[in-house]
């Protein structure tokens, strides 16, 4: 037991990773799928394992193969990053149990093990970027996951699924070459790529325009896998062309395990007083953000597909959780980290209302939601606690993240007063189009009488996800001091 213990960083990683190919080999019916959710499981008991050894603000560190670091490849936990794992495996794990019925409905059977074995790629990959204390094991995690994440879009049912995957590929590659040459300029300047060791090499050689460069590159590069607008035209097209369960579990935590590679380099690396004084990343982060907070929400009323109307909202969201960041302040990040966790369970909620509604009308357009209140009522029952908490509606997990967000923003002067402007226009703004879809369900007749609702394999995780919108609306101690826990980790306290 003790060993098992000492090597969790590792366990974190090798499970995924050692069940993929399992998945593809034994391909007998339904055994990959039981083989992907039983590993999501593993690492949903190692990250949480991993979450209890920081709770108290230790750092766990793991040399890979009995290296040392900085010359050894370096796993290191902390309070930020022990969060962000929670969050990716539970994600992964409940996305696995609404993933039996809807992947046998929406993938062909012979298709199934690659999907299933490409997932759990994609779920290593996330956790490599979100464990890994080197900068370069980070980018090589990045590509895992995004290899992974193009073939696993390119399932969907629509065609148009294979230009969006490619749109993506595209747009991913150019992200992450722009990540990987700013990684390069670091090492040409400091000889490591340990983050720790980044940290404290940097300050000797921060005054150089190609420490700048790198920062610029990297800042880029991660804003485009963050989809942070006007860097985010990929996002609309994977998400809304994907595989309902893709859909599901990228939405979820793709972006937020970009946002936290963000938050790394700037925060852990660079550190503040380069990222925020000498460089100016404060105004073009509060621009781009609120861009996104307004631009994706106007961009959301005007979809007539519900996954791109979901897609656009989550444009907006991002621009929310960067507004947190951009505050430069411990409460700021904590709000946008808290905002990161709860939009999570919020999104993951409504696109598994929405493949609810695929698998039994086989559309997601508006006019396939006519009179669903009606014959679908417990998947429209989610769908409306999702959106109220997407809303910001008091009781919900969206309005604490919200209230924290503007409670940071009070702090810090006349930016902060704009920043309280732009999050009451989005969420007005997020109103009209949520609205749209109840006036559909609950506001015009069905095309047929009698309920069709949706089978119980996949309405069980999507009220999980419902209740939990309500309970961390309730309960907001462990988000919460979670989420300061986090913050206290990057900005210094601990």
């Amino acid at each position: 037991m003790q060993s098992i213990i000492a090597n969790l960083p590792a366990l974190q990683i090798v499970i995924a990773l050692a069940c993929a190919p399992l998945c593809f080999i034994l391909r007998v019916r339904g055994l990959p799928w039981l083989i992907a959710f039983v590993a999501s499981l593993g690492t949903l008991a190692v990250s949480t394992l991993l979450f209890v050894q920081t709770s108290n603000g230790a750092v766990v560190s793991y040399g890979m193969g009995g290296w040392e670091p900085p010359y050894g490849i370096e796993f290191r936990v902390d309070r930020l990053n022990s969060l962000i794992l929670l969050l990716v495996s539970s994600m992964a794990a409940i996305t696995l149990v609404f993933a039996r019925a809807s992947v046998a409905r929406e993938i062909r059977a012979a298709g199934q093990p690659i999907f299933f074995a490409a997932f759990l790629l994609c779920l290593a990959g996330l956790l490599g970027m979100a464990i890994t204390g080197d900068a370069f094991n980070l980018f090589v995690f990045l590509e895992i996951s995004s290899l992974s994440t193009y073939l696993l879009i390119s399932y969907g049912n629509d065609r148009r699924a294979l230009s969006a995957s490619f749109q993506y590929l595209v747009l991913g590659t150019i992200g992450a070459t722009m990540l990987l040459i700013g990684i390069g300029f670091l090492y040409m300047m400091t000889g490591t790529l340990n983050m720790a060791d980044l940290a404290a090499r940097l300050p000797a050689v921060m005054d150089t325009n190609t420490v700048r460069a790198a920062f610029a590159f990297i800042v880029i590069g991660l804003s485009i896998k963050i989809a942070l607008a006007p860097l985010h035209i990929w996002l609309p097209g994977a998400y809304g062309y994907a595989p309902s369960v893709i859909s599901i579990f990228l939405a979820a935590t793709a972006t937020k395990v970009a946002l936290y590679a963000l938050i790394r380099f700037v925060f852990t690396i660079f550190g503040v007083d380069f990222a925020f004084a000498e460089m100016p990343l404060q105004p073009i982060l509060v621009t781009l953000a609120s861009l996104a907070v307004i631009g994706g929400s106007i961009l959301a009323i005007t979809q007539r597909s519900i996954k791109h109307l979901l897609a656009y909202s989550s444009v907006a969201q991002i621009g929310y959780m960067v507004l947190g960041i951009a505050m430069v302040s411990a409460a700021g990040v904590a709000a946008g980290v808290l905002h990161m966790v709860n939009h999570a369970i919020i999104k993951a909620c409504l696109f598994m209302a929405v493949g609810c509604v695929f698998y039994r009308k086989g559309s997601v357009s508006l006019d396939a939601f006519r009179g669903l209140g009606k014959t679908m009522p417990w998947t429209m029952g989610a769908f409306v606690i999702g959106g109220l908490s997407l809303i910001g509606v008091p009781l919900t997990a969206g309005f604490v993240s919200k209230w924290y967000l503007i409670l940071a923003a009070l702090d810090r002067g006349m930016i902060g007063i704009f920043i309280v402007a732009v999050i009451l226009i989005g969420s007005l703004l997020s109103i009209a189009y949520v609205w749209r879809v109840v006036e559909a369900a609950y506001f015009t007749e069905p095309e047929i009488a009698g309920r069709n609702e949706a089978p119980m394999a996949l309405l069980v995780p999507t009220w999980a996800l419902a209740l939990a919108t309500i309970w961390f609306g309730l309960q907001t101690s462990f988000t919460v001091n979670a989420a300061a826990g986090a913050a206290q980790a990057v900005m210094g306290g601990g």
